[in-house]
């Protein structure tokens, strides 16, 4: 009996650790009923990646310039842009565990200090555990659930 719990245990702690997300360009077309928000600052004039988007950001007064794969648009303060729709596949040791297709919102807070602060909706057509859909998220973004 206490070797098949210790065998469970270890698989466990292997699937744990070997959670992966792969993030590719072609959402099935679904709608996104579950959405988690999070406050976010994106560093001025450093690009991040978040899934597979490039997004850069540049602070101008009360107004940021945004940069999402190469396109640009600008935002004051209160406004949103939306990313294109992606699909992510989930997967523990090697198994896939869960197919979602994903949308990110980005609303512009304002500027603080050398960041950007924006409230951001990861919106899912299934539900993820927010420990999963961090993943997605850079470190470095101060990601705080809201």
């Amino acid at each position: 009996l206490l070797w098949l719990i210790a065998i469970v245990v270890v698989v466990a702690i292997l699937a744990v650790l070997t959670i992966s997300v792969v993030v590719l360009d072609t959402p099935a077309g679904s709608s996104f009923p579950y959405t988690t928000t999070y406050r976010v600052s994106l560093p001025d004039g450093e690009a991040v990646t978040i899934g597979n988007s490039r997004i850069l950001v540049l602070t101008m007064g009360n107004e940021v310039d945004t940069s999402v794969d190469g396109s640009k648009e600008r935002l004051a303060i209160g406004q949103e842009r939306t990313i294109t729709a992606r699909y992510a596949r989930i997967s523990a040791l090697g198994i896939p565990f869960i197919d979602t297709d994903f949308q990110i919102v980005l609303k512009y807070i304002g500027p603080s200090g050398n960041n950007a602060l924006f409230d951001m909706r990861i919106m899912t057509s299934r539900q993820v555990p927010e420990m999963l859909l961090r993943r997605i998220i850079p470190a470095g973004m101060g990601a705080q659930p809201i």
